[in-house]
């Protein structure tokens, strides 16, 4: 296993946290009604949304086809 491969499978992990984070905060904030819920899971999807980004980027790193 290569370093990039052991990087990938973090930043996919990671990326798969930061969703369920947000669909757990979401499920609590509309069980609660409390707004910061909500605000916790829009960050967390937008975290998510960069460590995606981030991901498709490594592809290119890669040196094989893209």
């Amino acid at each position: 296993m290569t370093l990039l491969t052991a990087h990938r499978i973090l930043i996919a992990t990671a990326t798969i946290f930061f969703v369920f984070y947000a669909l757990w905060e979401f499920k609590g904030a509309q069980v609660s009604g409390a707004s910061a819920g909500v605000l916790r899971g829009v960050a967390s999807l937008v975290a998510a949304g960069g460590l995606g980004g981030y991901f498709l980027t490594l592809k290119r790193r890669d040196g094989g086809p893209s």
